[in-house]
């Protein structure tokens, strides 16, 4: 890969290690286009080196070699995919090195509004590609081959792929100019906040997008045209910045939605077959998506080649499968991967009458290493029931020639209320572990939440389980028992418990703002009223990193009570506390 040195060193950018003032100030005109995307990749086919890093923009933006690599490889479609023309597809790839970027910082602002599965990458890269792959007389093999490739850490898809249909076709006509121009305009948008609706204009055109928002409701509701401006030209709205059209990317596996709706629940280490990067990426995301709002924790791969650098770790037969998400195009994985307890093979769309043609449900014993026919293979049996009126309302819906995107509405939202269905007993069962306001006074460490006992919660069910919203029948308590052992259910209590922990910080910061503070003090010594004040301006300090959600007004008042303690001490204590 001697090619990839072309690609110059990554962009100093304040990154650890390198964060001189000087640093910082020549890196400040890129931080709008920093909170959108890392960089641009160009990959070119070059014949004496394979797949090869012809353009990094901006150019002084730093990768890793195996990061260079991994870029390279995933960038093309493997040889049996037989991509011509133009292609979009994605990938992701884990970061090495650790954080390197200074705009983590504005990750926590962004983060603490976004929805948990919308969240900024702390540690992986994804890549949006538009690959093309042409017929040119001009070239050694006879064909131009080229991919345009977007680095970021959120993953817009939707929104990544409409810009590389604006971009990807002109640079590939005119080259670097156009690149460098349509880079300076990325780094003039607003940075993306959480419930905003923003206009980014591009190459002429004007892409608006609503960004979403933990507190927005979770229904299909595309963005409202802003009234108030007069664009010209009028914008294009994207419905949604990541949304796919679920109904054509599981097409083939429609009677098997909630069978993988249940894997993907519970972690499960699962193989995509697909004939193309672009059916195995989408079907993916797709199965990814089925579990909104709760966030996916197991990682993942739209798509993924043997020259990955993660293949040995992931194919492995000495330990049991990663709880991982692989989409592949290569035959050989069915071999490779033949030990993993569920493989998805999909075809190309096959229409079957009004349905399209849906895989079959096989044992892992039929799957054979060439050849392999479409199926679901795995020895898996649901705990839930089919829910057979969705299949019936989808395929009246083709029969009525009703739109696709009202089909994937449609099956969007059994996924959700599956979800929600799934997730509320949980919900309720731990505020029930929140100790009450009550107990919670100003001069007292605050009280413990209480343990997340697996028997009371599934003792529980029998009056608050998820019969009360579901009509779906089944084994409910067999999926609780198998999705308290998996990463999901330890991702979830994780975040609730930090949540409450705060919120409970929060209540003891406003249960001592409301407490007549001199009183206290007429009988402590000054090593307790020290402690106080220290006490006091660490919860400040968390409360101003917006890590505690509490109002402006009791913040005031906090810092005024440390005033008022500090300002009863003697002089020196004073000059140790507040040292000018």
């Amino acid at each position: 890969m001697d090619a990839l040195s072309r690609a110059g060193p990554r962009r100093a950018r304040g990154r650890l290690g390198a964060a001189s003032p000087g640093a910082r100030a020549a890196a400040a005109p890129w931080a709008r286009f920093s909170a959108w995307l890392e960089c641009v990749c160009v990959v070119t086919f070059d014949l004496e080196l394979g797949q090869a890093l012809e353009l990094v923009y901006p150019s002084d933006f730093r990768l890793t070699d195996k990061e260079k690599s991994s870029i390279c490889y995933l960038s093309f479609p493997d040889s049996h995919s037989g991509c011509l023309g133009d292609t979009q597809f994605s990938f992701r790839i884990r970061q090495c090195g650790g954080q390197r970027s200074p705009w983590h910082a504005e990750d926590r602002h962004y983060n603490s509004g976004a929805p948990m599965s919308l969240q900024r990458e702390p540690a992986h890269y994804f890549g949006y590609v538009y690959f093309r792959q042409v017929k040119d007389s001009s070239v050694k093999r006879g064909y131009f081959q080229k991919s345009l490739v977007l680095v970021s850490r959120l993953p817009f898809v939707r929104l990544f792929q409409a810009l590389l249909s604006l971009i990807a076709p002109e640079y590939f006509d005119k080259l670097a100019p156009c690149l460098e121009a349509v880079c300076n305009e990325i780094d003039q948008w607003p940075a993306p906040m959480p419930g905003q609706t923003l206009n980014l204009p591009v190459m002429g055109v004007v892409l608006q997008v609503h960004v979403p928002s933990r507190v927005d409701k979770p229904e299909y509701s595309p963005p409202k045209q802003c009234s108030h401006e007069n664009l010209l030209p009028a914008p294009v709205v994207l419905t949604s910045v990541h949304e796919l059209d679920l109904f054509r990317c599981f097409q083939p596996v429609l009677t098997h939605v909630q069978t993988l709706w249940e894997l993907m629940l519970l972690g499960e280490p699962l193989v995509v077959l697909a004939p193309s990067p672009a059916m195995s990426s989408e079907i993916v995301l797709a199965l990814i998506s089925c579990l909104q709002p709760l966030k996916f924790c197991c990682d993942y791969r739209p798509y993924f080649t043997i020259h990955d650098s993660e293949f040995k770790e992931f194919t492995t037969r000495t330990q049991a499968p990663p709880n991982v998400v692989l989409g592949v195009t290569n035959p050989f994985f069915i071999k490779t991967l033949q030990h993993w307890p569920h493989i998805l093979r999909v075809g190309e769309p096959k229409m079957s009458g009004d349905l399209p043609k849906q895989v079959k449900l096989k044992k892992p014993s039929r799957l054979k290493t060439l050849d392999t026919k479409p199926g679901l293979y795995t020895a898996y049996s649901a705990h839930l029931h089919r829910d057979k009126a969705l299949l019936k309302r989808l395929l009246k819906g083709l029969q009525k020639k009703r739109p696709w995107d009202t089909q994937t509405a449609l099956l969007r939202r059994h996924l959700l209320e599956l979800t929600q269905s799934f997730i509320i007993p949980l919900e309720h069962y731990m505020a029930s572990l929140m100790p009450l306001q009550k107990n919670i006074t100003p001069w007292k460490t605050p009280p413990q939440i209480r343990p997340f006992r697996q028997d009371d919660f599934l003792r529980s069910l029998e009056h608050a389980g998820p019969q009360l919203t579901c009509i779906l029948k089944g084994d409910w308590l067999g999926l609780y028992r198998r999705f308290f052992k998996s990463p999901h259910f330890d991702g979830w209590y994780r975040q609730r418990h930090k949540e409450m922990a705060q919120k409970l910080e929060a209540l003891h910061l406003e249960a001592i703002c409301e407490a007549n503070i001199e009183t206290w003090m007429k009988d402590k010594s000054e090593v307790e009223v020290v402690d106080l004040v220290l006490k006091l301006r660490e919860k400040l300090v968390q409360a101003q990193g917006h890590q505690l959600p509490v109002k402006e007004a009791t913040l005031q008042r906090a810092q005024l009570y440390i005033e008022t303690v500090i300002g009863s001490l003697p002089k020196d204590l004073q000059a140790v506390l507040c040292p000018s």
